[in-house]
């Protein structure tokens, strides 16, 4: 496997002091869509517990080797027994353009998760699904399962964006923040990270200013209503 591939959409290196802060003294925290496995980054921010990094295109996740453990996954069916995490850290796919995934010929450029990794992705991977019903679905069961891995009292970082598509800014931030809200979820925390955004694409010439990041607990008795959640 190659050892030298690149990922379109890392975490934004300002957001590594903001998540080890708030994870500083959680014993195993998990990001279950890991990409390159980056949140390891928070060990230079004095984070001292134990990293999982669940990746399930393995060229991404060979690259947290020696940095984190482990899994390549599908982050609707993890291999983790109930609440064995402190702490989720993740960011999602958003729903946009990066999402394309055809065969593109036209040699424009071109910085989406398939492009990038060189092939097509695995059956599971969000990163190939446009904002829409199937997009939402994956997403609810993702975060059904990391609801189930995490530990009561335990917290859940989400770091989102919206996007624009055809001039119009599409609502991500708030849909992932209503849906975990209806799973139980008791937001904590937001704020708004203002971070270099890429420019490529359609409206390249028009970008969302700021990433989102949510911090939710995971209270100790869930509310009966959020047990099972489908919200669209």
């Amino acid at each position: 496997m190659k050892n030298d591939v690149k990922h379109p959409a890392k975490f934004s290196n300002s957001m590594m002091p903001i998540f080890a802060e708030r994870l500083i003294g959680r014993q195993r925290v998990l990001d279950p869509m890991a990409g390159t496995c980056k949140l390891t980054e928070i060990r230079s921010f004095g984070y001292e517990g134990e990293i999982y990094c669940n990746e399930i295109e393995p060229e991404w996740a060979q690259l947290g080797e020696g940095k984190a453990i482990i899994s390549e996954d599908d982050a609707a069916n993890l291999h983790f027994a109930d609440d064995f995490f402190d702490a989720i850290c993740t960011s999602p796919t958003y729903g946009n353009r990066m999402a394309d995934h055809h065969n593109a010929m036209d040699g424009s450029k071109r910085n989406t998760y398939r492009h990038v990794l060189g092939r097509p992705l695995t059956e599971a991977n969000t990163g190939q699904m446009q904002w829409g019903d199937s997009y939402k679905e994956n997403h609810i069961a993702i975060w059904l399962e990391c609801r189930r891995v995490l530990k009561p009292e335990g917290i859940f970082i989400l770091n989102i964006s919206d996007h624009i598509r055809k001039g119009i800014v599409i609502p991500v931030s708030d849909w992932h923040k209503e849906t975990v809200i209806g799973m139980g979820f008791e937001l904590v925390e937001e704020l708004k990270i203002a971070t270099r955004r890429l420019r490529y694409g359609a409206n390249h010439t028009k970008r969302i200013d700021h990433e989102n990041v949510f911090v939710f607990r995971r209270p100790f008795l869930l509310r009966s209503s959020a047990i099972s959640n489908t919200s669209r």
